[in-house]
């Protein structure tokens, strides 16, 4: 029957901005999947803190610790400890190349308020994503 047909679909693919596929390798992380890996990140963040603290609790300590770990990891390796534990990379401009610290400061200090990350865009990428021009996508 003629009215039968079905309208196209407007819902837009995640990640079609980006020009990034919409699944397996190079694909947008979902949101749950970057929540465990900075829940890894923030757990293994306390547990260096407190080897420097031992034996008071790390406090905010574990914040420069977390900062460290975060920025040094994702100059060095293109992905934190949790990335690396869950499947992540973090994707930049320059993919061949390493990720500027700059980019890795900014992301880091917004993703610490917690707030920028948790506004987001079409996509899912969080406003210290949208900054910095990065993403963070599946590697495997």
């Amino acid at each position: 029957m003629v009215g039968d047909a079905q309208p196209p679909s407007q819902e837009r693919r995640r990640g079609a901005s980006l020009g990034l596929p919409s699944s397996g390798p190079g694909s947008l992380a979902s949101f749950g999947t970057r929540v465990v890996a900075f829940l890894v990140d923030a757990f293994l963040s306390a547990v260096v803190a407190a080897f420097f603290t031992a034996p008071d609790l790390p406090g905010n300590w574990s914040l420069l610790s977390f900062a460290v770990v975060y920025v040094v990891s994702l100059v060095v390796a293109g992905q934190t400890p949790g990335m690396k534990l869950t499947g992540l990379r973090l994707a930049h401009p320059r993919p061949a190349a390493r990720l500027a610290l700059w980019r890795a400061v900014v992301r880091t200090g917004l993703l610490m308020l917690l707030v920028p990350a948790l506004v987001v865009d079409a996509d899912g990428r969080g406003l210290h994503d949208r900054l910095t021009d990065t993403a963070v996508v599946h590697d495997r």
